[in-house]
């Protein structure tokens, strides 16, 4: 799926799926060398931007999202629905199911 929005604030998510950047991988080196931006790889880490409310299975039980809107995650290198957006740089955003999500990131550790 490959869409062209204005803007990540005006796609709200349904259910139990959850709308995530992907972190851009550093463009310089630890010694000031700075890399041409083909050479940059897509990370597996994301900053969520939206989360859906959730679903009910089929016994009745309201399932909630583990994410919240701010965490940074570990997505799949592959899989999940590109939008992309307009602005003055392309930019990309993708929407996983909670349940794709591979695990949060604590800052603390």
């Amino acid at each position: 799926m490959s869409t062209l929005l204005k803007s990540a604030k005006s796609i709200v998510p349904l259910m139990d799926r959850v709308l995530v950047q992907r972190v851009k991988a550093e463009v310089k080196t630890a010694s000031g060398l700075y890399l041409p931006g083909k050479n940059n790889e897509k990370l597996n880490q994301a900053k969520v931007l939206a989360v859906g409310p959730g679903f009910t299975d089929s016994n009745g039980n309201k399932i909630l999202p583990q994410v919240k809107v701010g965490d940074q995650v570990l997505i799949p290198q592959f899989g999940g629905s590109v939008i992309k957006l307009k602005g003055d740089a392309e930019e990309e955003v993708v929407l996983f199911r909670d349940s794709e999500i591979l695990a949060k990131i604590n800052d603390s550790a």
